[in-house]
């Protein structure tokens, strides 16, 4: 059925310590309208300067990643906009008094926790996914980094991490649909490797890490308690108590799940991958992510949604229709020259793909603007409803006995002409469940791929012959 987009139903105040740069923030989660997306607002700059979170204004991906616009830095964002896709929240502003996203506890869970007790208001635009229509493949050869996106009626990941680490061998995880999100990766903490501790704290980051927000992981059996102090000192935390029992985690720390680290790549493919700007229905395939990798897969989905929406909307209209005209003869008790539906293409559960192919032997072309034949836009609302009735009516046994009748029209809209020698598509899908016979459809009519009409039309469909 069509979704509508959403946003949350009311603001949410989060505070918490930026990882890398250590510095205490406040953030608020902001209600927004339709097609706003996500935004950043730096409200401790001058002029609050927003920051639109889009991939093509990632500046840095070194240990998270960093967008800047208009002036302004927002620092390691993929865990709050994970935690936004992952509870399919649409829209929304995302105000902070700092340069970087509290860390929290490594986890989206947190903000997940946060969104889910504000709730969810439903918004009144549909939601417009980036459906593949075929394969899409990145590589970076020398850093062995590979994603594979291909169609699929879900958001599905697949991920393999290999770091050739004794603590750290290969992992896998998956997400099978975005409704997995929140009970099984949202929780899954980002990790370090205790060797690179020291090169990350000279390097000014990770002011703000503490064994409370990483998971630490240790390749190595010989770690004297000097090395811990001085660790520990390096880090501006003296007081930190640190244990080590050889090779696994620090303080043993006890993993939620034994693949922990890779359900954490996951969860940052689910961040990075929210700056393409869309919402996704296609199975990532990746094999040693990182969040460089994310952003540049990123731009490649991007790029290929532009190029698809230029193109339009795409059907297959050399493959067997489902039913032809004698098939929908039998269906629909319309003739000449009422008989609006040439094909059907294909029927699911939630909707319906049909044919209409304009000609110049239309009789309605001998009154209709002679001269300049248009297609009247009530006989194309007719079309999509013809359409709309065969999908009603293959839900019941003995079709033929059945009649279906127009209740009502909403949201009518015409986009362009429709001339002779158009074939226009029209694609029909519930809006809410089938009750009582009563049919509501949101349809849309395309010709070459682009809209030309759009209608919500409610029917009901009546056994009326013996």
């Amino acid at each position: 059925m069509a979704e509508n987009q959403r946003t949350i139903a009311q603001e949410i105040e989060i505070s918490g310590v930026g990882l890398h740069t250590g510095e205490n923030v406040n953030l608020k989660i902001c209600p927004a309208a339709e097609g706003f997306g996500y935004r950043f607002q730096r409200v401790d700059l001058d002029g609050q300067p927003i920051i639109k979170a889009d991939c093509d204004n990632v500046v840095s991906t070194d240990r998270g990643t960093t967008l800047e616009q208009n002036g302004a830095k927002v620092y390691t964002v993929e865990h709050v906009l994970s935690a936004l896709y992952g509870c399919q929240v649409d829209n929304a502003l995302i105000q902070m008094d700092g340069p970087e996203v509290p860390i929290m506890d490594g986890s989206a869970k947190p903000f997940v926790d946060a969104i889910e007790s504000a709730g969810y208001k439903e918004q009144n635009k549909e939601r417009v996914y980036l459906e593949l229509t075929e394969n899409i493949k990145w590589e970076d050869t020398e850093k062995q980094i590979e994603f594979l996106a291909i169609p699929d009626p879900e958001y599905r990941i697949t991920v393999m991490v290999d770091y050739k680490s004794p603590v750290l061998g290969t992992q896998h995880a998956s997400m099978y649909n975005i409704r997995e999100f929140i009970p099984e990766i949202a929780p899954c903490r980002t990790f370090v490797f205790f060797r690179e501790l020291e090169f990350l704290a000279k390097n000014n980051l990770i002011k703000g890490g503490d064994l409370d927000n990483a998971i630490v992981l240790v390749e190595r059996d010989n770690i004297s308690q000097e090395e811990l102090d001085a660790l520990a000192k390096l880090l501006g935390k003296e007081d930190l108590k640190v244990s080590f029992d050889g090779i696994g985690v620090l303080n043993s720390t006890k993993l939620k799940y034994e693949n922990e680290p890779a359900r954490h790549k996951l969860l940052d493919i689910v961040g990075d991958l929210a700056l393409v700007g869309a919402p996704i229905k296609a199975h990532i395939l990746a094999a040693r992510p990182g969040h460089s990798g994310n952003v540049r897969f990123a731009k490649v989905l991007k790029e290929h949604w532009k190029k698809q929406q230029k193109q339009g909307k795409i059907f297959d209209l050399t493959k067997e229709p489902l039913y032809n005209i004698n098939d929908i003869e039998k269906m629909l008790p319309h003739r000449y020259p009422f008989l609006m539906v040439d094909k059907i293409m294909e029927i699911k559960e939630d909707s319906i793909v049909g044919i209409k192919n304009i000609t110049m032997n239309e009789p309605v072309f001998t009154g209709h603007f002679p001269g300049n034949p248009v297609f009247p836009g009530v006989l194309q609302i007719e079309a999509m409803a013809q359409v709309g009735g065969i999908f009603a009516l293959s839900k019941v046994e003995d079709p033929h006995l059945y009649s279906t009748y127009f209740m009502k029209i909403d949201n009518v809209k015409f986009k362009k002409k429709v001339m002779p020698g158009d074939t226009m598509v029209f694609e029909l899908k519930l809006l809410s469940p089938i009750r009582r016979g009563l049919v509501n459809m949101g349809g849309k009519g395309y010709v070459n791929g682009q809209l030309v009409v759009e209608a919500d039309m409610l029917a009901q469909v009546v056994k009326d012959k013996v």
